[in-house]
């Protein structure tokens, strides 16, 4: 179902497949001879090229999204929930189709891709209470004769940025909303791993969603400063990086946009000494290199109170020792990252711990490997004893290396995280309950887990976080964000009663 076709390859000597653009209800070349490789990271090739928007190519699908809108704002809440229902089931139904895709252009495990796919179908399904969600308030007779009430309509066509690391989940964080709604979408996906986004454009015309409702444009900064600046898009959603999400929120507000915009994280994981080691080693594992760390919620701090921190950390490097590194869809642990480029990136920063004086536990920069031997390949990565002062531990590293802070105790741990200019998730582990009831309320952290490693809310609660993980004050899904994709409109009415009459130029008064 992935929308492509036939095209010189970069290297002019073979041909390629090109990931093309979705509007309108179909593929679209464009007016744009520009392309970006798509790799296999697992094989280390170019598997296909994607096509690059121009500014053009943008307004075209921004124009064909207005021209939907509308119709699409007009139809009843039952037509938009038939079609959301029958999406979900199509969704569901096809979760492996779509699994395999993912693995293939970003190189997470098969589970793991199916387990991104589960986590968007939740937010696809609370789209399908949007009635629930959009009802506005009536008050009677606020003033005699007067009653006031408030509804809730779409904003028009929106914009939607979203990241490399879940090229499914994201998008689906927020085009069901926005779609449900009665809003149109144009989205720009990131080009590293673009397919996904055209299979879910044309599952969704199979389940009944009209023409130009929901567009794809494919491309690099030129595709996205085309969405901030246009003045027919609305509202921007965006995850990514910190100082890109900065710089989204930014031109978007000045050109006069709703945003969303989720950034950064360097999330850590508190150990007391009363925790469960085992429970507290077996999360550190799973949060550390789920993914290949590809994630905004993963643990990559675990900050461990001095008493523990030797077991914890032999606890940790054993179960790592069984960890499988290879290709995705052979039932490995972790699969490889994203390109060579991201992943000499990574690696680069065991140089750097070293410099430190920080202590390499376990070092994945070369690692056996059930795959082709030019895949993009970095193994799990334990760094012991990082100062707070090395870079290992103030970037956002975005690979599979678990960094361990050592601290006194309770006290220097909440400090350390509190200091972090990120604030996106973190988690406390222990066995005691007011320690932990203390944790929530005070870290300065918009997720808290308590003896849960990544505390991605449910659906129906919304995602974001805190300080420079969070750029204007809309999170992402749940209550908040049926609250973006709609605006709220007052209206006070009076019908006169038909004895009713006279004039009356002085201010109004409540009777």
């Amino acid at each position: 179902m992935t929308d492509t076709q036939t095209a010189p390859s970069a290297e002019g000597t073979q041909a390629a497949d090109v990931v093309e653009h979705w509007i309108d209800g179909g593929p679209a070349s464009g007016d744009s001879d520009r392309t970006g490789p798509v790799y296999n990271p697992a094989h280390g090739v170019e598997q296909r090229r994607v096509r690059f928007a121009s500014t053009d190519d943008v307004d075209a699908a921004v124009q064909a999204a207005a021209r939907a809108f509308p119709a699409w704002r007009d139809a009843s809440i039952a037509k938009r929930q038939q079609v959301m229902f029958r999406f979900r089931e199509l969704l569901a139904s096809r979760t492996d189709e779509l699994a395999a895709i993912l693995t293939s252009e970003h190189g997470k495990v098969l589970g793991d891709a199916a387990g991104e796919i589960a986590r968007g179908l939740e937010v696809v399904e609370l789209a399908c209470a949007m009635p629930a969600y959009t009802k506005g308030e009536y008050s009677e007779n606020v003033s005699t004769g007067i009653d006031v009430y408030s509804l809730r309509q779409p904003l028009g066509v929106v914009g939607i940025i979203s990241p490399f690391n879940f090229p499914a989940m994201v998008p689906l964080w927020f085009f069901p909303l926005a779609i449900a709604t009665g809003n149109t979408v144009v989205l720009k996906p990131s080009e590293k791993d673009p397919s996904a986004s055209v299979w879910l454009a044309r599952l969704f015309q199979e389940a009944g969603l009209p023409d130009g409702v929901f567009n794809v444009v494919h491309g690099d900064k030129v595709a996205v400063d085309a969405l901030l600046e246009h003045p027919t898009v609305r509202s921007i959603s965006f995850v990514g990086s910190t100082p890109i999400a900065r710089y989204i929120y930014a031109t978007a507000t000045a050109n006069g946009k709703r945003v969303q915009a989720l950034g950064g994280a360097k999330n850590h994981m508190l150990v007391l000494p009363d925790a469960d080691l085992d429970l507290a080693a077996d999360a550190a594992v799973n949060a550390g290199f789920g993914s290949a760390g590809e994630r905004c919620m993963a643990i990559s701090a675990v900050v461990a109170v001095d008493s523990i921190a030797d077991e914890l950390v032999e606890k940790i490097s054993e179960r790592m020792s069984r960890l499988v590194t290879g290709d995705g869809t052979r039932g490995c642990d972790m699969g490889p990252l994203i390109t060579r480029e991201h992943r000499d990136k990574v690696a680069g920063y065991l140089d750097v711990a070293g410099e430190d004086g920080a202590s390499v536990v376990v070092d994945g920069r070369d690692p056996e490997v059930d795959g082709e031997p030019d895949g993009f390949w970095m193994g799990p990565t334990l760094i012991d004893k990082v100062p707070t002062s090395s870079a290992v531990y103030r970037d956002e590293i975005f690979g599979p290396v678990l960094s361990v802070v050592r601290v006194d105790g309770y006290e220097e741990g909440l400090e350390l995280i509190n200091s972090s200019r990120y604030g996106n998730g973190t988690a406390i582990f222990t066995n005691d309950g007011g320690a932990a009831r203390r944790f929530q309320r005070e870290v300065t952290v918009g997720m808290v887990g308590i003896n849960v490693p990544i505390p991605v809310p449910v659906a129906y609660h919304s995602f974001g976080g805190w300080k420079d993980s969070l750029f204007g004050d809309a999170k992402a899904y749940g209550p908040r964000g049926f609250d973006f994709f709609t605006q709220e409109k007052a209206i006070t009415s009076r019908w006169l009663d038909p004895s009713h009459g006279g004039l009356n130029l002085g201010f109004p008064q409540h009777d």
